[in-house]
């Protein structure tokens, strides 16, 4: 018996389950509202266990120096200062670096070398924190303080500035070494997002621009770079979360010392996650825990306040496409 549907038309779609998409979509709404409730539910925790801080020192607690938890006098200057100082050294360092892996694995690597180099690099992203720390302290510390610090305070020790900013004593321990520390840990991250980034690049448009003549530098700042500027800034933006967030690797080497003596790299000094993790299991109900908590509410607002920049960036970039300078 012949059919009665016209070849033309396509085949009736049947569903066997017609409430499965009526669950996926309300699973997906759940999941975005309770994603939501949680980061409201985080802010106002904080707030309510820093409240009693916020009401004491107010804002003058950002620029304070002063931490002493005998006289509840607190003051997070030293934990911003060495957030932000060693979360800068660790993109001043990984950003380039990394740039230049992306860079040899999707351009240059001969096709041999190109898988193993990429898995050991990822590798490095599963290394733990501590391993980074111990190596750090035990390993990293002494050569820095020996073949760095040591030549730079006999070199420029007495020139004003260069001297100040390199004193301090010859131990390895401090921003610099956190620093440089938490530039090895976010280089994997950084390296592997580049990585996959340029690879999505059209090869028409790089094979276009090497038939023009063009070298690899300019195919990767001319054609590269700004095809794949949003995934370049997410990796970038990746590592600095991962940088502002380090607790244990930054709490070996950075000194844990409350006090800013000198803007020195090589001073010993502190940051928001080492001073939480060393003080806050051993801070009794009060001033102290609040002022701990302060702290953290700090970060939070610190890290909003980077993804900000990082989408006004991106806006930014997004307005000027199509436009020449």
């Amino acid at each position: 018996m012949a059919s009665t549907q016209s070849p033309s038309q396509p085949p009736a779609r049947r569903s066997n389950l017609p409430w499965a998409d009526g669950l996926f979509s309300a699973l997906a709404h759940g999941a975005a509202l309770l994603t939501l409730l949680l980061l409201a539910g985080i802010i106002a925790s904080l707030v309510v266990g820093a409240w009693p801080a916020i009401t004491e020192f107010g804002l003058p607690f950002l620029w304070s120096a002063e931490w002493d938890p005998v006289q509840e006098k607190f003051g997070g200057l030293v934990m911003v200062y060495g957030t932000l100082m060693t979360a800068f050294i660790a993109l001043l360092i990984a950003v380039p670096v990394s740039f230049g892996i992306a860079l040899f694995l999707t351009e240059l690597s001969p096709a041999w070398l190109k898988r193993p180099l990429g898995i050991a690099i990822e590798l490095l992203a599963a290394v733990p924190s501590i391993v980074y720390g111990m190596w750090g302290l035990l390993v990293f510390a002494p050569l820095l303080a020996e073949y760095v610090q040591t030549p730079l305070q006999a070199a420029f020790g007495g020139v004003p500035v260069l001297g100040a900013l390199f004193s301090g004593p010859p131990v390895g321990i401090g921003i610099l070494s956190a620093g440089i520390i938490l530039a090895i840990m976010v280089i994997p991250f950084i390296a592997s997002v580049m990585r996959d980034v340029f690879e999505v690049t059209p090869p028409m448009l790089k094979e276009s621009a090497y038939g023009l003549g063009s070298t690899t530098w300019e195919v990767m700042f001319k054609i590269v770079l700004p095809y794949t500027k949003t995934g370049v800034v997410g990796g970038i933006m990746l590592g600095l979360g991962r940088a502002l967030g380090e607790t244990m690797a930054v709490t070996f080497v950075i000194g844990n010392f409350n006090q800013l003596g000198s803007l020195s790299v090589f001073e010993a000094a502190n940051s928001i996650t080492s001073a939480l993790a060393n003080e806050f299991a051993e801070a009794g109900a009060g001033l102290h825990q609040a002022s701990l908590i302060y702290l953290g509410l700090v970060l939070f607002f610190i890290t909003f306040v980077v993804l900000a920049c990082s989408k006004l960036l991106l806006a930014q970039l997004k307005k000027s496409e199509g436009s020449r300078s």
